[in-house]
């Protein structure tokens, strides 16, 4: 009896001590923490660190070295000319986007597109290119490390990838095409919008969809 009852007040008597960071720091209350695999040296950060502008831009590739190379393959895609309709991925809000959520934007739109409309019967085009270069101070942590270091408050860090800043409302991705494929040019415009980190709506410059 005696020993269950100790169990049991060493438990209540940590319940508040766990609550003590949660109470007084208030990022933990908007942002909850995010807990990721570490199954090697280093892994991949997730989106939210880095799509919001902090600071100047860091851009200027003459004086840094080891700039990892952009994903983006293609910037545009089917084939140019004057089509009837023509519409416009905007963000809504301003964020940096990463290379790599571009590269996944552009994959997921023509992708869709090549599968509904022959080649030469659109045209899709990045409008923006990711110059900006994003820091991380790399620490090591996994299976290797015995104890996770914290490393030294707010240092300058390495060159891990590339990013796009945009501004509201700033076009991302423009698709033209006939008004026979107004629906799947739509379709294929939100497929792209889900990759992004900033909502984002659709804007018909040119044309409408054909008369049923």
């Amino acid at each position: 009896m005696l020993g269950g009852g100790v169990c049991v007040a060493s438990i209540e008597t940590n319940r508040p001590v766990i609550s003590e960071r949660f109470k007084y720091d208030d990022q933990y209350l908007s942002k909850p923490e995010i807990e990721f695999a570490t199954g090697g040296p280093m892994s991949r950060k997730p989106g939210s660190m880095y799509r919001e502008i902090k600071g100047q831009a860091y851009c200027r590739r003459e004086y840094m070295g080891g700039v990892p190379s952009n994903r983006i393959t293609q910037f545009e895609h089917g084939q140019k000319g004057d089509y009837a309709v023509r519409m416009t991925l905007h963000v809504v809000e301003q964020c940096q986007i990463r290379h790599i959520a571009l590269e996944a934007a552009r994959i997921s739109a023509n992708r869709f597109l090549s599968k509904k409309i022959p080649q030469n019967g659109y045209h899709l085009k990045i409008r923006v290119y990711p110059h900006n270069v994003i820091r991380e101070n790399k620490i090591a942590t996994g299976a290797g490390a015995d104890r996770i270091s914290e490393g030294m408050r707010k240092a300058f860090g390495k060159p891990v990838g590339t990013a796009a800043r945009v501004s509201a409302d700033q076009k991302i991705i423009t698709l033209e095409t006939s008004p026979a494929n107004f629906a799947t040019a739509k379709l294929a415009l939100k497929r792209a919008a889900i990759k992004l980190p900033s909502p984002c709506y659709i804007e018909v410059e040119r044309g409408s969809p054909i008369a049923a």
